[in-house]
């Protein structure tokens, strides 16, 4: 399984941003999530969608970010808006396979200008 993650770029504080990350190989959609890496930070969880779409979020962007998955059930996005400076980092997307084992993007780097 290959997942290829894209959608970053340079935004204005106040703008939004739709990442896309999709599977080559089969996934499980349950448990399909976002993280993220600030600069000089750990990676920290961004959103985890569930078996019947249930989501959750870091607390620090509920109410501004909406992860959701195709219907194929092969891929997984990320609405984001009101951005905020602190949300520059490179986002990573990571699945499961049947065998759950993980999987990771390659990261797609967010950039929030204030």
């Amino acid at each position: 399984v290959q997942l290829q993650a894209s959608g970053g770029g340079l935004v204005q504080a106040g703008g939004s941003l739709r990442l896309s990350c999709v599977a080559s190989g089969r996934v499980l959609s349950d448990g399909m999530g976002w993280y993220r890496q600030p600069p000089g930070k750990k990676r920290e969880l961004v959103a985890i969608i569930l078996t019947g779409g249930t989501a959750n979020y870091a607390d620090s962007v509920k109410g501004r970010f909406t992860i959701s998955r195709n219907n194929a059930g092969n891929t997984v996005y990320l609405e984001m808006s009101s951005l905020k400076s602190e949300d520059t980092a490179v986002y990573y997307c990571r699945m499961k396979d049947w065998d759950r084992r993980d999987y990771w993007g390659q990261g797609t780097l967010v950039t929030v200008s204030s």
